[in-house]
């Protein structure tokens, strides 16, 4: 039975109880993040409360916690839920709301304490380098119909939600989106990466995609290597025409894309470069 946090006590998850009038629950006015620890180990643990903090000032949240204590939160339901659910292998979500209401108004309420909810999952074991074992995906392409502000981490999801069922109705994992530009932004739940030429590039942060900490981790311990990430446009054609593509998440770390579409991508098979990329990953991850 998973462990959940709410509001300064711990329970198991089934007992946690929200208000309808929460604004998370009536606007989706909220910010949320995903941690995953392996072993008992976070990953990304700063770079993910910063982008919470960082989310919050966005839409005006005060923090409702300073960084010892939301670390302290994390490690304990890391660990109570490592245990509850018999995991070596647990994602952490954290959610922050604007908080409970009397009355439903889109302006801001004054004086309202947010609302903290946090619970443990299990989660799958990370892709390994060795490319036989591995499940690449395929994904479907679309024209991204998203809001102009997909660099917040809000807990308003539906139009991520609707991207990645449009792919699920396909029979694909995930929906890789490009904007009106034909420019690649990122998929519905994951940041993008192709090999273009021999050369690791991913799209530009800007207020088309979020600032994912895994991506973030890719690009620094590549750098530690000496592998360099050229953040720039990467438009559909390129991206269809790549040696490589790979999604990451918290979740997913680094996972091969293996067609999109009805095309492969190359022959269909997990690359080289995410191989040396996917090693290299997991040997820094933990301290960054």
């Amino acid at each position: 039975m998973a462990i959940a946090f709410l509001n300064g006590d711990f329970m198991p998850l089934e007992e946690a109880r929200i208000s309808p009038m929460d604004r998370g629950f009536l606007f989706g006015d909220g910010i949320y993040e995903v941690i995953p620890a392996h072993q008992g180990k976070a990953v990304g643990l700063q770079a993910h409360l910063q982008r919470l903090n960082d989310g919050l000032q966005a839409i005006g949240i005060a923090n409702p916690m300073n960084i010892k204590q939301w670390e302290s939160l994390v490690n304990e339901l890391v660990g109570r839920n490592s245990t509850a659910l018999e995991a070596d292998y647990v994602g952490v979500y954290l959610h922050v709301s604007r908080g409970t209401v009397m009355t439903r108004a889109h302006g801001f309420p004054d004086d309202v304490p947010p609302t903290v909810f946090a619970y443990g999952f299990a989660i799958a074991a990370p892709p390994v380098p060795q490319a036989a074992g591995v499940k690449g995906l395929h994904v479907a392409l679309s024209r991204d119909l998203r809001w102009e502000r997909c660099h917040i981490k809000s807990t308003s999801l539906l139009g991520n939600v609707l991207h990645f069922q449009d792919g699920k109705a396909q029979g694909k994992q995930e929906t890789i989106l490009v904007n009106a530009s034909d420019e690649v932004t990122e998929a519905s739940s994951c940041n993008v990466f192709a090999v273009i030429n021999g050369e690791i590039v991913t799209p530009p942060l800007d207020h088309q995609l979020l600032p994912g900490i895994t991506r973030q981790l890719i690009i620094k311990s590549l750098a530690r290597a000496g592998i360099t990430v050229t953040e720039r446009v990467v438009t559909k054609a390129e991206l269809l025409a790549a040696q490589e593509v790979w999604l990451s998440s918290s979740s997913k770390e680094i996972t091969p894309v293996l067609s999109i579409g009805d095309s492969p991508v190359a022959d269909g098979t997990p690359g080289p470069v995410w191989q040396q990329a996917i090693t290299i990953f997991n040997q820094h991850k933990y301290d960054l």
